[in-house]
């Protein structure tokens, strides 16, 4: 059974790979995933905030700020608590290329397009081959259009485009005021690849101490339909190969990732639960299926549930939502 696939112009013999985790950091790990099978390895990401303050110093920082927004920077990470700074994730990405014949995606995380992004250069020369972009950014910011986000999003890209070769691949989140018009921007830009989608982690309030809580909690197989609906509608509407990440913890679960439109598929949660070896099981269960449903490929399966080939192409859009509430049965014990 052939499992190839096409992500971000590298040719992968299958789409499963790990997605952003601390997996990266230890070499050991790395190994294991590709023993596994692993397609590629995604570097976790280096943060903006990390290489401004290392090119600044903490010192020009608190210099520069008040009292009050120096009591602010406390919530960020300090240097000493990131895996790995600047200078060391660059040499994490050689390392990486020397343990494994895989490709290695490294990942920057930021939301402006200044000075910062020199780094994806830096990552460059350090021999990835490809980058992978997350935007992570909250608007809270009540002056701040929609359209101002977006156009955030398209600066940054731009900027990289204009600084590095390497294939880019944008972390979108579903929370954009319209996703499919942001997709349209970075295709026109001439993206090579799309993540749907970025976690944005939620915050919790401890009772007891009065305090708001950092709060991670690993992906379900439930996560993933959100996913499924924007690769479909996706999926042959843009240039850029779909990826997935988020929910994917069964076979099942990636060939339904693939018959909406990823290419690529990125697992975390299911391999800090069950191991790197938990990818092998995910790419045989795949070919299993395959064959047992008699497909010649898996490109064959690529896109066939997506909204432009989908027998019923309005589940999709407003009309489900109406079906959905219509047809459910309220039991009341």
């Amino acid at each position: 059974m052939d499992l190839s696939t096409t992500y971000l112009g590298l040719n992968l013999p299958h789409p499963i790979m790990p997605g952003a985790s601390p997996m990266v950091d230890h070499l050991d790990l790395v190994k294991r995933l590709e023993d596994a099978g692993a397609a590629a390895i995604t570097m976790h990401s280096l943060f903006e905030e990390q290489i401004t303050r290392e090119q600044l110093g903490m010192v020009y920082h608190m210099e520069l700020l008040d009292h009050g927004s120096s009591e602010a920077l406390s919530y960020f990470p300090q240097a000493g608590e990131f895996r790995l700074g600047p200078y060391q994730y660059l040499e994490q990405i050689r390392l990486v290329k020397q343990t494994v014949t895989l490709p290695v995606i490294a990942s920057l995380n930021g939301t402006t397009s200044e000075g910062w992004l020199e780094y994806a250069k830096l990552i460059q020369q350090a021999g990835a081959d490809a980058l992978e972009l997350n935007v992570y950014h909250v608007a809270a910011d009540s002056r701040e259009t929609g359209a101002a986000v977006e156009r955030r999003v398209v600066d940054i890209v731009r900027a990289l485009k204009e600084s590095v070769a390497l294939p880019i691949a944008v972390k979108l989140s579903p929370f954009y005021s319209s996703v499919s018009h942001l997709a349209a921007q970075l295709d026109a830009l001439g993206v090579e690849g799309l993540v749907l989608f970025n976690r944005f982690y939620q915050p919790d309030f401890d009772l007891q101490e009065l305090a708001v809580t950092a709060n991670l909690s690993l992906s379900t197989s439930n996560d993933l339909l959100l996913r499924l609906r924007w690769l479909a509608v996706l999926f042959g509407r843009v240039k850029a190969t779909l990826a997935v990440t988020g929910g994917v913890h069964t076979p099942a679960d990636a060939l339904k990732a693939v018959m909406a439109g990823a290419g690529g598929v990125q697992v975390v949660s299911s391999l800090l639960k069950n191991g790197p070896e938990h990818i092998k099981s995910l790419v045989d269960g795949m070919r299993a299926w395959l064959e047992e449903h008699e497909y010649d490929s898996l490109k064959q399966a690529l896109g066939s549930m997506s909204l432009e080939r989908s027998p019923n192409p309005a589940a999709f859009e407003r009309a489900n939502y109406m079906k959905v509430l219509a047809a459910y049965q309220m039991q009341i014990g």
